[in-house]
């Protein structure tokens, strides 16, 4: 009978597993999460079974982020090396025999058809944070050459596909493990004058660059269609404009607060392309307006903020680097897309966060989101190890 008694129940053997969770990232992301399924649910009730995927996609999400932040930081970073060598060599294989979809070779049939360059999304940041870890003391300038390599390789072969928006995220989660590691101001200056500089050359000559027969051997012709449809999106505005008029349209008929939950013209009417992925950001603002942007801005912010917190009292540089990237892959997604949604960046295929549709965005989220919590439970069992017992 005692033996019965002293039998755990299923709460007690959960328990365990749920200690350690960082509850105000737990809150940032629930928030995120019932505005993205908000979100969906009035853009596309009306569009197939948009709503009930997008609520599926998110509890595999969850069961991601559950499984993921159950591995030890050092553990996360024995996968690096193979997830990355994997990635690249899909990259290599996609460029040889993959499958070409609307003008773009991006995905190879294995069995099943996938797309290599959103693995890359998460093994470059696990890739240089494990190299840097690996150089932890002993660092030289030498290092971040290596490092720089590791980066371009993945990036170039993304580009070639060419997946610009894609090549773009991959960039920036490896760049910010590079800065994150220690590199000098001294070489981050030179290149971000240049970029300013390049930007304001095309703002002024920018007319010249789209001039009809105009070649350029730095961009594909589709990027240098949407620099020039940025510049000025009525130069097209029933082709390659369409989608960023549009996209302002709504946004500017939002208001401060909105037309309304459910009761968007320019969403319902099917006048924003695109409504429940890359451009949801313009549906959202139509009917939340000014105030439910603000608030969606706010918590992607405090998402970012509180990864940046975990980051900073990660145990190890590993954990820091891994941590500062997610934060920034997600402040890098929320920008992009809101960026572009809104013309003032290039439309460039990036989705929003929670709120955007798709199965595999929503699985590289559940897994940046699982290494995010991996390290906050990591130095939470530190600190209970390392407190004194009374």
């Amino acid at each position: 009978m005692s033996e019965v008694l002293d039998k755990p129940n299923l709460f007690q053997r959960l328990l365990p597993m749920l200690r350690g969770y960082d509850w105000p990232l737990i809150f940032i992301i629930g928030m995120l999460a019932a505005i993205g399924l908000t979100a969906m649910y009035s853009a596309g009730f009306d569009h197939g079974s948009r709503f009930s995927d997008h609520g599926r996609n998110m509890l595999l999400a969850l069961g991601i982020l559950l499984v993921v932040s159950q591995i030890p930081p050092h553990r996360l970073a024995s996968f690096a090396l193979p997830l990355y060598g994997l990635g690249v060599a899909l990259l290599v294989a996609v460029a040889l025999f993959g499958i070409t979809k609307k003008g773009a070779q991006r995905w190879v049939n294995l069995g099943i058809v996938i797309q290599p360059s959103e693995l890359l999304k998460i093994a470059m940041p696990l890739m240089l944070a494990w190299w840097f870890q690996r150089r932890e003391g002993a660092l030289r300038p030498a290092d971040f050459v290596v490092a720089f390599a590791i980066l371009i390789i993945p990036v170039g072969l993304i580009m070639k596909q060419p997946d610009l928006g894609t090549s773009l995220l991959v960039m920036a989660a490896g760049l910010a493990v590079i800065y994150f590691a220690g590199l000098s101001w001294k070489l981050i200056i030179p290149p971000v004058l240049v970029g300013v500089v390049g930007l304001l050359l095309i703002a002024i000559y920018g007319h010249h660059l789209c001039e009809d027969g105009m070649d350029l051997v730095v961009l594909h012709e589709y990027q240098r269609q949407r620099i020039c449809t940025l510049l000025d999106p009525t130069r097209d505005p029933l082709g390659k404009g369409f989608h960023i008029i549009q996209g302002m349209i709504a946004i500017g008929s939002g208001g401060f607060m909105g037309k309304g939950f459910m009761a968007g013209t320019q969403t319902h009417l099917e006048f924003i392309p695109e409504r429940t992925t890359d451009f949801i950001f313009a549906a959202f603002s139509e009917e939340f307006g000014l105030a439910g942007n603000l608030l969606l801005i706010f918590f992607f912010l405090l998402l970012v903020w509180r990864g940046l917190a975990i980051a900073m009292r990660a145990p190890t540089l590993f954990g820091r680097l891994m941590a500062g990237a997610v934060a920034m892959i997600f402040f890098t997604y929320a920008f992009v897309n809101m960026g572009m949604v809104s013309g003032i960046l290039p439309v460039v295929g990036v989705p929003l966060p929670f709120v955007s549709y798709g199965g595999t965005a929503m699985v590289t989220l559940g897994l940046a989101l699982g290494i995010l919590m991996s390290v906050a439970r990591s130095q939470r069992q530190l600190a209970r190890e390392q407190a004194p017992r009374l």
